[in-house]
């Protein structure tokens, strides 16, 4: 069994997951449309650039999300953070400050009593992201 993030946004996934592919250095695996969709006809004209669903893969891990549709707007992300477990504080560096780009540092990235890195920040489209590289023993 894996677990995988599910993102759904108010419209703009297309540009989140183009951002989250650079900064994480990960691979789109697909990314398709409500317009590219066989039941596209069914789609009002209005949705038809909304993305339907997208995968993100970075390593074996993966990230997944969509668009939804302007009649069932989503309020933005409460309540919980992506989690990224990185395994160097240069990479955890990496990470942060990119995707930090545009957003808004929670809690600078430094050490911790558990990390060596540890940094939580809001993301340009509202998602929150926890960063962590563990102490090596």
């Amino acid at each position: 069994m894996k677990i995988n993030p599910y993102l759904i946004f108010n419209g703009d996934c297309k540009a989140a997951f183009t951002f989250y592919a650079q900064a994480l250095q990960g691979q789109l695996d697909m990314l398709m449309t409500f317009g590219e969709s066989p039941a596209s006809a069914q789609v009002p004209a209005n949705c038809q650039d909304l993305v339907m669903h997208t995968r993100l893969s970075v390593g074996d891990q993966v990230l997944m999300g969509s668009d939804t549709t302007p009649d069932r707007p989503v309020p933005g992300f409460h309540g919980c953070s992506v989690s990224l477990n990185v395994d160097s504080a240069t990479e955890a560096e990496r990470v942060f400050n990119a995707l930090a780009v545009g957003g808004q540092i929670q809690m600078p990235l430094e050490a911790t009593f558990w990390a060596e890195r540890f940094g939580m920040l809001v993301d340009r489209f509202g998602v929150p992201w926890m960063v962590n590289c563990e102490k090596t023993q």
